[in-house]
């Protein structure tokens, strides 16, 4: 078999006889290698052993990941979230969720395909599929085959880099008798899509790369645009994809720095020759993934056209987008002197007052202005009552019918207490830097404290004049003299304020949480001419208006995930497996999922990446003191295949990791899963490196004569250069140093798979004994007593 043009070297080859003094070489595949090789010629090779090694594997991965995919019959973990996405496509009906669309689109694509129409909402973990008669083994079965289909990928990732059979059926078995890997590919979730993704991204770009000796030929662009597409399809399922993109990232820029340098063995590239790579690798891997990126979210605002549980998240304008939709619906044109009530968008609150007074003292010894108290109350009360007032009377607001406009200068009376909302430069109870809000008679609002009642109605993307509307029109409330905010948040007020939550002036005015809408308007009478509607027509924006602030708003919502949750973990825990998740669990026969990997597998792999980090410091220190201990003890050419090679596994695994420390939100094991993958990789490649016996002694450098074509012309030039082994010569033709290293790692990885497959597949049910012998590291399994 004749390896690709652009062929790192031969894969898992027999021994080549020895060619002439004028053979080209072969070479490593080491993506981002700045390096630069002549392109080899063919070579003989049956790979037979790699095909079946591959075919067994494959076989493997799916039995690990479709045996028992029935059980359990109910819903587990974060099935609730995305199998209720899927029904909510299947039923049109417009949800938000922190995430892109793709990985979702796959499972409503799943149960369109079985006919499911979307009627079970997956509301609670523990519903039955088979009760309300969910496919629900469809459903499953979409990231069943997408995690099976990623150890294969492995397993090619390692082939066509050219490394040997055991290290590449090392770094598959890794991923396939991994329990956190199976038991996350078993469940209606997002991950399987997302690391099958982010797998098939680096095996597109390792083939890309191989082809570097013949740039822009058919083979070329299609693993170019390959690599594009399988990158879009990665930020399309989780934004973490963003990870991905920079691990390649990274790789491109070496190999264009490559391709800049004027001493290059292959000759020197003009500049409108790096201009071409330079647009072409621009086009394929940014600019493909963009317009992908943005078709999937055609596709859900395409799908999603009927009013849901989403639109809350969305201006009025959105939700006009929509039909059904009963904000718009039910709106109604608000007047001068009708009667109103105030909620807040993101806490529900109502604006409420009431005749209690704020303390002289706060717990903090600040003081306050002892005014009436107002508040948020998130139930119908008729404290809740405000009469909207002009800001500056005149004859014609004293008339009926004067509609209330954006930008309008008004005041708010509270009916109960006959008293007008005011704000003051005097803190508030919980925010020192913000201005408390209270309420005075009329007498001083008409007098002295005229100017601190006004408030401007500032309705969001209102357009000039535009009419002020219950429910659509969202709008912030704006003290006209110190341009604070009206604002509230989730936690209460100590009881002297009856556990209600603070109102204060905001000074961050942009800030999306102060919002409110007018949710009734109790002084209309039910008989009113302003109640009546006319059939309303489904608006319609232009899809990248719709696209911003869609992004806008899951970018907010996705870091505002900062709760607390029972099974969160901490970055700094995933690489020991320190703990797990509990997906599910069954009192009576006492099964239970736990989310956990191989903790032999995990341990393994983080071992060899702190090893390899080790080598690479000892090989610079030996070079600070001018020993080169890597080509002499191996083969010249060693440092180059670590580092680029090995060492963009180790730049995919620090890239898939060490940002998490960055981030503030809720973080669990799963989110580890990517970086789990590339360090298999490094662990396959490190292995082989490690138990590579006798290296054998290079030829010594040849004159290989090497022929381009420049401008129509061939041009010969003498390059002298020293020759790659292939894997069977670079381990002096004997691996069974390797095979040994890997049958013991194998053996100790099989042992763990099999130990917690109980709690990975949910079945068998475990005794006391059982659990605690699974404990290994504390982790908080049940049914431990």
């Amino acid at each position: 078999m004749s390896t690709t043009s652009g062929s790192v070297r031969q894969r898992g080859g027999h021994n080549a006889k020895k060619t002439s003094s004028t053979a080209a070489p072969t070479r490593e595949a080491q993506p981002g290698s700045v390096l630069e090789t002549p392109k080899p010629t063919s070579g003989a090779s049956s790979e037979w052993d790699y095909k079946l090694a591959l075919g067994v594997i494959t076989a493997l991965a799916f039995i690990t990941r479709f045996w028992g995919i029935g059980h359990p019959n109910e819903v587990v973990f974060d099935e609730v979230h995305f199998g209720k996405f899927a029904s909510y496509y299947l039923q049109r009906t417009y949800f938000f969720d922190v995430h892109p669309p793709f990985g979702k689109l796959l499972f409503a694509l799943m149960g369109w395909f079985v006919g499911y129409d979307g009627h079970f909402l997956f509301d609670n973990i523990g519903d039955s599929y088979i009760d309300n008669k969910v496919p629900y083994v469809a459903f499953r079965a979409m990231p069943a085959l997408l995690g099976a289909l990623t150890v294969p990928t492995v397993f090619l990732i390692m082939w066509e880099s050219g490394y040997s059979l055991p290290a590449a059926v090392l770094a598959a078995c890794l991923v396939l008798f991994d329990n956190a890997h199976i038991g996350q590919t078993r469940l209606i979730l997002l991950d399987a899509t997302l690391v099958f993704a982010m797998s098939v991204s680096v095996l597109c770009y390792v083939r890309f790369y191989k082809l570097r000796h013949d740039p822009f030929g058919r083979k070329w662009w299609k693993w170019l645009l390959l690599t594009g597409v399988a990158l879009s399809c990665v930020i399309s399922t989780k934004y973490v994809g963003a990870f991905t993109f920079f691990s390649i990232g990274c790789a491109v820029v070496i190999d264009l720095w490559g391709l800049m340098d004027i001493n290059r063995s292959q000759g020197a590239l003009t500049l409108p020759e790096f201009g071409k790579h330079f647009a072409a690798r621009l086009f394929g891997l940014i600019v493909v993934p963009f317009f992908f990126y943005l078709f999937w979210f055609q596709v859900h605002f395409a799908i999603l056209t009927r009013s849901g549980p989403g639109d809350d998240f969305m201006s009025p304008e959105f939700q006009e987008t929509l039909s059904d939709n009963i904000m718009t619906m039910q709106s109604v044109g608000i007047d001068y002197y009708d009667t109103i009530a105030i909620k807040h968008k993101e806490t529900k609150n109502y604006l409420h007052s009431h005749y209690d007074k704020y303390p002289l003292r706060y717990d903090d010894g600040r003081v306050s202005s002892q005014g009436q108290q107002v508040t948020g109350y998130p139930f119908e009360d008729i404290n809740n009552h405000w009469q909207i007032l002009p800001g500056h009377i005149t004859p014609e607001d004293n008339k009926s019918g004067q509609h209330v406009r954006n930008n309008d200068l008004i005041k708010l009376r509270h009916v109960v207490t006959d008293s007008i909302l005011l704000s003051h430069d005097v803190a508030s109870p919980y925010y020192p830097t913000n201005q408390e809000f209270t309420t005075v008679s009329l007498d001083e609002a008409n007098g002295g404290r005229f100017n601190d009642t006004l408030f401007e109605l500032r309705i969001e993307q209102g357009k000039g004049k535009q009419e002020f509307k219950t429910m659509s029109g969202q709008f912030k409330l704006i003290h006209n003299p110190t341009k604070v905010a009206m604002w509230t948040h989730t936690t209460p007020l100590p009881d002297w304020a009856f556990k209600q939550a603070e109102i204060n002036g905001n000074k961050n005015v942009a800030q999306s949480s102060n919002i409110w809408f007018v949710d009734t308007i109790p002084s209309l009478p039910e008989d009113s001419d302003r109640r009546k509607k006319e059939p309303r027509k489904v608006k319609r924006v232009p899809f990248l208006k719709k696209y911003f602030e869609l992004q806008r708003a899951m970018f907010y919502h996705n870091n505002a995930l900062t709760s607390s949750h029972p099974y969160a973990s901490h970055p700094i825990q995933w690489p020991f497996l320190l703990r797990g998740v509990s997906f599910w669990t069954q009192n009576d026969t006492r099964r239970q999922i736990y989310f956990l990997g191989n903790p032999i597998g995990w341990w393994i792999a983080s071992s060899i990446l702190a090893v390899f980090a080790g080598i690479i410091g000892a090989d610079q220190l030996s070079l600070r003191r001018g020993v080169d201990a890597l080509d002499e003890l191996w083969v010249p050419g060693t440092r180059s295949r670590l580092y680029n090679s090995t060492g963009f596994f180790f730049l995919t695994w620090a890239a898939h990791y060490l940002p998490f420390y960055l981030m503030g939100r809720q973080l669990f094991l799963h989110h580890y899963l990517p970086a789990h993958l590339a360090s298999a990789l490094v662990t396959g490649a490190l292995l082989e490196f490690v138990f590579t016996v006798d290296p054998v002694a290079l030829d010594e450098p040849n004159n290989v004569a090497i022929t381009e074509v420049k401008n129509g012309k061939k041009k010969g030039a003498a390059v002298a250069y020293r020759r790659t082994l292939s894997v069977k010569e670079r381990l002096g033709g004997n691996m069974l140093g390797l095979w040994a290293a890997v049958g013991v790692v194998m053996m100790a990885v099989l042992w763990g798979w099999y130990f917690f497959l109980p709690l990975t597949y949910g079945k068998p049910g475990l005794d006391v004994a059982g659990v605690n012998a699974r404990k290994w590291l504390g982790y908080d399994l049940h049914f431990a007593k």
